[in-house]
């Protein structure tokens, strides 16, 4: 189905690295019975899902491997950083955690600390480790993952750092282990890479061009997951409307999500993330028709003047994003749609703001990922000439924010009094109430037995706050028909 050759499967791939796993095994089979317990590993993962789903599959290789996970990073005998390039904070914060690992290196010098993720794929990154952080042991990138075996093997048997970034994307490898984090809840991968090159992105350039997964390898993971119980699964690409467009023969995203409903049952099926660029009248009519896909989407609009959209190559106007809008509220009335936002983006202006702000409130949307622009080192935006200063950024960010937060909260009043199906996913953080989500991406909270997590459970809402409803839950009684 594939144009080109992208596809290997991990029991024929694996074999080339099942010596070193059985190696490193052995090593850590003696330890536990030397020290009576097994050699610790820990990964602090960024970004987004993706980086989140990589992290479960080192987490698997690392299980079969003969080590242990731990939450105490200074027990840890295998330290990973699943890094994201997207934001500048979050590589300030790999460097400053690489950096705080130093004196514990000192003092356990067989420790092994990896960087990986799409922070590696960027070559002045890699030099600043090479001459900053010498105790880092093993560097590698997006394109190599299903390699880590070897790559552990190598770094524990020499002395100086192991860089190995592949600079082009390579085969997809189907079928490697998973230790996934919830089993009520599971990521799906769909498709790899980005064609889509916004000027203020560096995606394109860490995960490399798109390819998608054979439908009936898809297919078959979902039927999997739901076998051994999941009740909710995300959808992951970072453009799901591109899904198929490198296959030889049709078959598109609104495709794949009517096989998938077909086998889903009573299993909530999300996607994320669709560019407004593409959304088709057959998503929005999977949308509308297939009943386990939820009434959610994730829209990302970035900036609300056609002047910062073109400037941004989002190619789309602001006319025909509020026209999809449009089309997804009429087909799809209790939709609820989220987006990303970026304040300071080179050449912004106050009427771009205002602008922003008229179609945040147009839209009326449920929540918003929110971001001050952050310079990324090899994209366009980065060599624009007219960057904003960080005070006028600032003051900007919070005039939108107050905006957003005083819409959201109001849409949030509005769901008092409904009755919701949610999907009980654990207590809150004080353990006082159960927390879950409607099919429409509400967070609720209620009281209830623990015995309820990984239910669904009718709930009826009773107040409202910026980011959650709270609730009660109702018995012996259907949730009525307003989702």
């Amino acid at each position: 189905m594939n144009k080109l050759k992208v596809i290997d499967h991990w029991e024929d791939v694996s074999i080339e690295y099942q010596v070193y796993m059985q190696s490193i095994r052995q090593v850590n089979d003696a330890y536990q019975i030397e020290h009576g317990k097994r050699p610790a590993f820990i990964i602090k993962t960024y970004g987004c899902q993706m980086n989140e789903h990589d992290s479960e599959k080192l987490t698997a290789l690392l299980m079969q491997m003969g080590y242990r996970a731990t939450a105490d990073i200074a027990e840890a005998d295998v330290i990973i950083y699943n890094t994201c390039c997207v934001r500048e904070n979050a590589e300030l914060k790999v460097f400053g955690n690489l950096g705080a690992l130093k004196p514990l290196k000192a003092k356990r010098p067989d420790m092994i600390i990896a960087a990986c993720g799409c922070m590696m794929q960027q070559s002045h990154v890699v030099e600043e480790i090479k001459t900053k952080y010498r105790h880092v042991d093993l560097v590698f990138g997006t394109h190599n993952l299903h390699t880590f075996p070897s790559l552990l093997h190598r770094a524990m048997a020499q002395p100086d750092i192991l860089v190995e970034i592949w600079e082009g994307e390579k085969s997809i490898v189907e079928g490697m282990p998973v230790a996934r984090k919830k089993s009520l809840k599971a990521f799906v991968n769909i498709m790899y890479g980005c064609n889509n090159f916004c000027t203020f992105c560096i995606v394109p350039y860490t995960r490399g061009r798109e390819r998608s997964r054979l439908p009936k390898d898809i297919i078959a993971e979902v039927e999997g997951l739901i076998a051994d119980g999941s009740k909710e699964i995300m959808l992951l690409g970072q453009n799901v409307n591109s899904y198929g467009l490198d296959f030889s023969e049709e078959y598109s995203f609104a495709q794949l999500l009517r096989d998938i409903d077909a086998i889903a049952g009573d299993c909530r099926i999300r996607f994320m993330t669709p560019h407004p660029k593409d959304l088709s009248p057959a998503l929005i009519d999977c949308l509308r028709d297939l009943p386990s896909l939820c009434e959610y989407i994730h829209l990302p609009v970035q900036a609300g003047s056609n002047q910062l959209l073109k400037a941004m190559n989002r190619r789309y106007t602001r006319e025909s994003y509020l026209e999809k809008v449009a089309r997804l509220k009429a087909e799809v009335p209790d939709i609820a749609i989220s987006t990303d936002i970026i304040i300071g983006f080179p050449g912004e202006t106050d009427e771009d703001i205002d602008a922003l702000i008229d179609l945040i409130r147009e839209v009326q949307y449920d929540s918003a990922f929110t971001f001050i622009y952050s310079m990324r080192q090899g994209t366009p935006a980065a060599r624009m000439t007219n960057q904003i200063d960080e005070s006028v950024k600032h003051e900007r960010f919070d005039r939108m924010l107050n905006a957003l937060n005083t819409m959201i909260i109001e849409n949030n009043k509005a769901q008092v009094g409904k009755c919701y199906q949610v999907l009980v996913e654990g207590q809150t953080r004080d353990g006082k109430r159960l927390m879950g989500r409607t099919r429409n991406n509400k967070i609720v909270n209620f009281d209830g037995d623990a015995s309820l997590i990984g239910q669904f459970v009718d709930v009826k809402v009773e107040s409202a706050h910026n980011f959650s409803l709270y609730g009660s839950q109702l018995l012996n009684k259907q949730v009525d028909d307003n989702e």
